[in-house]
């Protein structure tokens, strides 16, 4: 298996056109301090910086940071060019996200050599045809081999010989371990359970009694090198959503209702364009503290029309009361996703219409542009019109 993780990819495709900056701590993302970093250069992480932090933290802990708005449809372009790459020597591809993913090149040996060789020329094409760097882990399982890219990081490469994987992960602290956070971390640790050795040598029962049956049995085969897990081709998405950190906080709920139909809108059109529907939408809500809450409401029927989503949303947010207390942050997602297609419309379904109206308003965006959308939507500072 190997598992290869482009290094500060948003930060890496940016300095394409920014030469200039190599060597200097950068990071991309919200231009104004509300904004957060989504990604930092390994000069910037010096200082602290890392991916989810707001960018006026960041600002403080390195001052000298040169913060970058993302351009996204760069990002899509190189990762579509990093994915040809991985595809010409395996078509066992696993994408985990727009820069990192699984492959399996156990039957590419033949015509690429060594598990190590193929990991190396696949890093020199990289670099070759896109400019970007890119860490590779090598080893028997999944998880082992993304132990190993994170520790090959930045630019390197990494092998974990299947006779070595317990040499290699037993010394590791208990944090490297797949869904072990901070509280995970504090129940183990409060058993003098310290590393990945200690989680492989503790009783099965005795775990099962700190985090729980299912998360016990999962730690303990994984802190063993037992990894079964194999390629998956192709991946169903989870949720899609939209959220947005505000420049200034929003106190005003038709204000907030604004932005929410926006929002809806966004996501509404994503479900449709993937050809799946929601069974869930939920939203977030960030208040100025930084206290977070979510909430959410499984619908009636399966749906991705932009007015059913935008009214259940609408509904969880009026219901958390947030007229007058400032707001930092607000999203809305669809969960629970399947095949559009899987789903029996009720005889009466009143969802028809207005999915036929989505569809319409989909096909003219696509060819003329976003031209099309709410009325309540013209005009701007938070005027309605």
């Amino acid at each position: 298996m190997l598992h290869v993780d482009m290094d500060s990819f948003f930060v890496s495709v940016e300095l394409l056109d920014a030469p200039h900056l190599r060597g200097k701590p950068v990071a991309v993302g919200g231009a104004a301090n509300r904004g957060v970093v989504a990604s930092a250069s390994y000069e910037a992480r010096r200082f602290g910086v890392s991916s989810a932090m707001p960018v006026a933290r960041a600002r403080q802990l390195c001052p000298q940071l040169q913060v970058i708005t993302p351009t996204f449809e760069k990002y899509r372009a190189a990762s579509q060019a990093v994915m040809a790459i991985f595809h010409e020597f395996t078509p066992l591809v696993e994408p985990l996200s727009i820069d990192e993913a699984f492959l399996d090149v156990q039957g590419s040996m033949k015509l690429f050599g060594e598990p190590r060789e193929i990991a190396q020329r696949i890093r020199e094409r990289i670099y070759a045809e896109t400019g970007l760097p890119a860490s590779v882990g090598l080893a028997a399982t999944k998880f082992v081999a993304k132990l190993a890219s994170q520790r090959a990081k930045p630019d390197g490469l990494l092998e974990v010989h299947p006779t070595r994987t317990l040499d290699f992960l037993h010394p590791l602290p208990i944090e490297a371990m797949w869904g072990v956070g901070k509280a995970t971390a504090t129940k183990l640790r409060s058993r003098a359970i310290h590393t990945l050795g200690d989680l492989a040598s503790e009783p099965l029962d005795s775990l099962e009694r700190t985090v729980g049956k299912a998360a016990a049995a999962k730690l303990y085969a994984l802190s063993r090198g037992d990894d079964p897990r194999v390629i998956e081709t192709q991946r169903v998405e989870k949720s899609i959503g939209q959220e947005n950190t505000f420049e200034t906080d929003i106190r005003s709920l038709p204000a907030l209702e604004r932005e929410l139909l926006r929002m809806s809108e966004q996501v509404g059109q994503r479900l449709r364009s993937h050809g799946v529907v929601a069974r869930t939408v939920s939203i977030k809500l960030r208040w100025a503290s930084f206290e977070t809450v979510t909430r959410s409401r499984t619908l009636a029927e399966p749906s991705n029309v932009t007015r059913r989503i935008h009214l259940t949303a609408l509904e969880l947010l009026r219901a958390l009361d947030p007229d007058g207390r400032p707001v930092r942050l607000l999203g809305v997602r669809g969960e629970g996703l399947m095949p559009e297609g899987d789903v029996v419309a009720g005889l009466w379904n009143d969802d028809e219409r207005l999915r036929s109206l989505d569809q319409t308003v989909d096909e003219a965006k696509g060819k003329f542009g976003s031209m099309l959308g709410p009325a309540r939507l013209l005009g701007g500072g938070g005027e309605e019109r």
